[in-house]
């Protein structure tokens, strides 16, 4: 079995890189190790910058989009009670896009033209400087798939940067001391927009997924247990973290998820490998609070499209010799940006007082200075690729 490129993951990084290239002629084969119906029932958070919306208009698959993602043209920054709204549209002139990541997902998989292998074992890839093969085992019989590149998509845990000698990768990484426990909810958003919160007893975001369905979190200790937090204690924590108005409002309900996510930032470099090319979360990792890991991955698969799609057209190897420089200028500035506003919205015991007045001194530059939420809006809303 041969194809030009073989994509590793059948997430939301792998799908669109797959779906750029199929609608180019470009052949490709996607194997991922979980089923799809496992793939599409992963909760992930889902706002999109205008980049990843019109990378889904070019890949074809924004109708839905359109029809049920929520315009958000701004979000509110809480300190202690005391709030200040960012106005992205005022501010910058763009606005971002709520739609859920498994959303993504889906539309990706449903318009999917090229071969998708499902539940592959064992995945391996094999002689990346030479002529690259995968190989892995379905139902209990070895496949083997030459061909000339190979796209790790496969997330932090994947096969793809674990195949890359560890003398040829630098790993940077913080990893931080809370996690979020976040549930899922079939209300109604307290809010509009999302509500980032900070507070003496941890951070607290209202986010949502539908008109009806919405996504809460609060900061937690990493060795925190998910079974320890009722949906009461839950709720009740959250009220304690928000300002009396919005508490007030916060419509409660049963959960029908609940999980706790660790927060890290991470990068590996280079992302190219001879034949392997690192994307997503197999390259990068940023904390939640910026929005950023999906978008950084529709960034990177749209930069590595491009360049596939120049050396099969063009047979030039421009872009690709260039992807990872390209895709590392814009993770390091997405870095920066998640980890400035997990800074600023989080407690961090081990700061003590002069630590959280210096955040406070933060957010009240932030509050009193449109430029200051200029930087802040041109970040979350995307910066260029």
């Amino acid at each position: 079995m041969r194809t030009k490129v073989a994509i590793i993951g059948a997430g939301p990084a792998g799908l669109m890189l797959g779906r750029l290239l199929d609608l180019n002629g470009i052949d490709n084969v996607i194997l991922e190790r979980k089923s799809a119906d496992y793939v599409l029932g992963r909760i992930r958070a889902g706002v999109l910058e205008q980049g990843s919306v019109d990378l889904m208009e070019r890949a074809q698959v924004s109708r839905r989009l359109h029809a049920e993602g929520l315009v958000h043209h701004g979000t509110d920054l809480s300190f202690d009670g005391d709030r200040v709204r960012i106005d992205f549209t005022d501010l910058v002139g763009r606005h971002v896009m709520v739609y859920g990541q498994t959303e993504v997902t889906r539309d990706l998989m449903d318009a999917r033209t090229g071969q998708t292998i499902y539940e592959a074992d064992d995945v391996a890839l094999h002689d990346l400087d030479g002529k690259s093969w995968v190989s892995w085992t379905k139902d209990g019989v070895s496949h083997r798939l030459d061909c000339d590149y190979i796209a790790g998509c496969d997330g932090y845990h994947g096969v793809s940067r674990a195949s890359v000698p560890a003398a040829a990768l630098a790993t940077f990484e913080r990893v931080y001391p809370f996690g979020w426990l976040g549930i899922l909810v079939d209300r109604p958003p307290v809010a509009h927009e999302l509500i980032y919160a900070h507070h003496e007893r941890g951070f607290a975001l209202c986010s949502q997924r539908s008109p009806t369905r919405s996504r809460y979190y609060v900061q937690v200790p990493t060795d925190e247990k998910v079974e320890a937090w009722s949906d009461d204690r839950f709720w009740d924590e959250l009220r304690r973290r928000l300002n009396a108005e919005t508490a007030e409002a916060l419509q409660t309900g049963p959960s029908i998820e609940k999980s706790i996510a660790p927060l890290r930032s991470f990068v590996a470099e280079p992302l190219r490998f001879g034949s392997l090319f690192l994307a997503g979360d197999a390259a990068h990792i940023v904390p939640p609070t910026g929005a950023k890991g999906l978008n950084l991955a529709m960034s990177d698969v749209a930069m590595l499209a491009d360049a596939l799609i120049e050396f099969y057209d063009e047979r030039s190897n421009a872009g690709l010799d260039f992807y990872s420089a390209k895709a590392l200028q814009r993770i390091w500035k997405a870095e920066r940006f998640s980890w400035w506003m997990t800074s600023l919205m989080h407690t961090f015991p081990e700061n003590g007082a002069f630590g959280r007045r210096i955040q406070r001194a933060e957010f009240d530059y932030l509050a009193s200075s449109r430029v200051a939420q200029q930087s802040l809006a041109e970040n979350y809303t995307g910066l260029p690729g």
